[in-house]
C-alpha cells in the first residue's frame, strides 16, 4: 500500500505538470480520451470522406462538361516566288453531355454509394478497436499497479522474515544455511518487484499511446457489463451488429453492381454537344484588315465499342472474380466473428472458474502459511518451509490479480465481438462524428461547398494539399 500511494502521488504530480487535474480517472474517462486522441480514427474519417467524393465523381459523369479553347496559329506556305505567311487566332467554347448510356453511369453511382456505406461500417470497426485498446490499457495499469503493491508488501514481509532468521541465527537456533535461504528468497522477491515496476512502466507507455496522456490514479473498474442469456444469443447479436460483417455485406453488394457495370460497358452511349467560336486572321497585304468568322454547332453522337482487343471481356471476368472474392470474404468474416464471440464467452467462464479456485487456494495458502510460521517458531518447521509457504501465497494472490483482470477484459472483448463496444452503446456522453454531414454536402457533386472549403483550409494549414 505504501508503494501504491507513492505511485499515485508521482502520477498526480505528472498530471499537474501537464495541466490536468489530479483526480481519479474512470474507465469511461480513458475511453473518451482514446476516442478523442486517436489518429487512426482521424485517418479512417478521411478515408470515408474520400469515398463520399467517389459518389460525386460517379455522378459527375451525368453532368455537362463545359470547356473553352483558345489558339493562335502561324502558317508559312511556299508560293510561286516567295513564302506566304498567314496567322489566325480563334476562341471557342463548347459543352458536351452524356444523354443516355443504358444505365452504366447509374450503376457506377449505386456502387459508389455501397462503398460509402461499407466504409462507414469500417470506421465503426476502427472506433471499436480504439475503445478496446483503451480498455486493455486501463486494465493493464490496474493489474500492474496491484502487482507492484503485492510485490512491495512481500518484500517488506520477507525483510522481516530475514531479520528474524538472523536474530535466531545469532542465538544459535538455526544455521547459516537458513539465513542464506532467507537472503535468496528476499533477493528473488526484490527481483520480482523490479519486474513488476518495469511492467507498470510499460503499461504506462501503452496508456500514453492509447489516450495521449500518462495515467493518474485510476478508479475501480465499473460493474461488469450485462451478458446475453447464452452464447448462441451472443453470436446472433454479433452477426446482426458487428460492423465488419455489415462492411462485408456492403462490399459484396458493391461487387454485384460492379459486375452489372462491367457488362454495361458494352452498351452504346448517346451524347450531345454544342459549341460556338470566333476565328480572326489578317487578310492579304493587298486588301488589309482582318477576316473574322463566327461559328456555331450542335450535334448528337451515338457510339458503341465493337472490338476492344479483349479489354471489355477481361473487365467483366475480373468483376465476377471480385464479386466471388467479396462473397467469400463475407462468409469468412461471419465465421471469424462467431469464433471471436465463442472465445470471449469461454474466456469469461474460464476466468470465473479460476477466481473461484484461486480464492480457495489463497484461503488454504494463508492458513498453511500461518501454521508453518507457528510451527517454525516452535522448531517443528524450517526456514525453508516458511519461505515456500510465503511464495505459494504470493503466487496465488498474483494469479488472482491476473484472473480478475482477464475476467473484466473478456467482458469488453465480448462486447466488441457483438459490435456493442461503441460510444453510443456505452453511453459515454460525448459528441460523435456524423458521417452523413460531409456526404450530404458533396453527394450532388457541387462545384464547391462550405465543408470542402473548410477542409481545404485545414489541409493547407497542415501542409497536406
Amino acid at each position: 500500500m505504501i508503494r501504491l500511494r507513492r505511485l499515485a502521488g508521482v502520477a498526480a504530480i505528472a498530471l499537474t505538470a501537464l495541466g490536468s487535474p489530479a483526480m481519479a480517472e474512470s474507465l469511461a474517462d480513458t475511453m473518451v480520451a482514446a476516442y478523442r486522441h486517436s489518429a487512426l480514427i482521424d485517418q479512417n474519417r478521411a478515408v470515408l470522406r474520400a469515398a463520399d467524393e467517389d459518389v460525386a465523381i460517379a455522378l459527375s459523369a451525368l453532368r455537362p462538361i463545359v470547356q473553352w479553347t483558345a489558339s493562335h496559329t502561324v502558317r508559312r506556305d511556299e508560293g510561286v516566288s516567295d513564302y506566304l505567311t498567314s496567322r489566325s487566332t480563334s476562341l471557342q467554347i463548347g459543352a458536351e453531355m452524356l444523354l443516355y448510356d443504358w444505365g452504366r453511369s447509374q450503376l457506377a453511382i449505386d456502387a459508389a454509394k455501397e462503398q460509402v456505406l461499407a466504409t462507414r461500417q469500417g470506421l465503426v470497426a476502427v472506433e471499436q478497436d480504439v475503445l478496446l485498446d483503451a480498455t486493455v490499457a486501463f486494465f493493464d495499469i490496474k493489474q500492474a499497479t496491484e502487482r507492484v503493491a503485492l510485490q512491495q508488501n512481500s518484500v517488506e514481509v520477507l525483510t522481516r522474515e530475514r531479520q528474524a532468521a538472523q536474530d535466531r541465527f545469532d542465538v544459535g537456533e538455526i544455521t547459516v544455511t537458513d539465513v542464506a535461504l532467507a537472503d535468496a528468497q528476499l533477493a528473488q522477491t526484490q527481483a520480482g518487484l523490479a519486474s513488476a515496476q518495469g511492467d507498470l512502466e510499460i503499461a504506462r507507455e501503452g496508456y500514453l499511446a492509447a489516450t495521449g496522456r500518462l495515467p493518474g490514479a485510476l478508479d475501480a473498474p465499473p460493474p461488469l457489463p450485462r451478458l446475453p442469456a447464452s452464447v448462441d444469443e451472443a453470436r446472433a447479436i454479433g452477426q446482426r451488429n458487428h460492423p465488419l460483417i455489415a462492411q462485408a455485406q456492403r462490399q459484396a453488394a458493391a461487387a454485384e453492381l460492379g459486375v452489372a457495370q462491367a457488362a454495361a460497358e458494352r452498351n452504346p452511349s448517346l451524347s450531345g454537344n454544342v459549341a460556338a467560336g470566333i476565328t480572326r486572321s489578317p487578310q492579304t497585304q493587298l486588301n488589309g484588315g482582318y477576316d473574322t468568322r463566327n461559328s456555331a454547332s450542335v450535334g448528337l453522337t451515338l457510339n458503341q465499342t465493337i472490338y476492344s482487343g479483349g479489354r471489355l471481356p477481361a473487365q467483366h471476368r475480373r468483376a465476377m472474380a471480385l464479386r466471388d472474392q467479396a462473397r467469400s470474404n463475407l462468409l469468412n468474416v461471419s465465421r471469424q466473428i462467431s469464433q471471436l464471440v465463442g472465445e470471449s464467452w469461454a474466456n469469461i467462464d474460464v476466468a470465473r472458474a479460476q477466481i473461484r479456485a484461486i480464492d480457495e487456494q489463497i484461503g488454504a495458502a494463508q492458513q498453511a502459511y500461518n501454521g508453518v510460521r507457528e510451527e517454525a517458531a516452535l522448531g517443528a518447521r524450517t526456514t525453508l518451509d516458511v519461505l515456500d509457504a510465503e511464495q505459494s501465497l504470493l503466487e496465488a494472490r498474483a494469479d488472482k490479480i491476473t484472473a480478475q483482470a482477464n475476467l473484466q477484459l473478456a467482458h469488453y472483448q465480448l462486447l466488441a465481438a457483438m459490435g456493442r463496444l461503441t460510444v453510443e452503446h456505452l453511453n459515454l456522453g460525448i459528441p460523435t462524428y456524423d458521417p452523413s454531414q460531409y456526404y450530404n454536402a458533396v453527394r450532388d457533386a457541387p462545384y464547391t461547398s462550405k465543408q470542402g472549403e473548410s477542409l481545404d483550409r485545414v489541409l493547407r494549414a497542415i501542409g497536406r494539399n
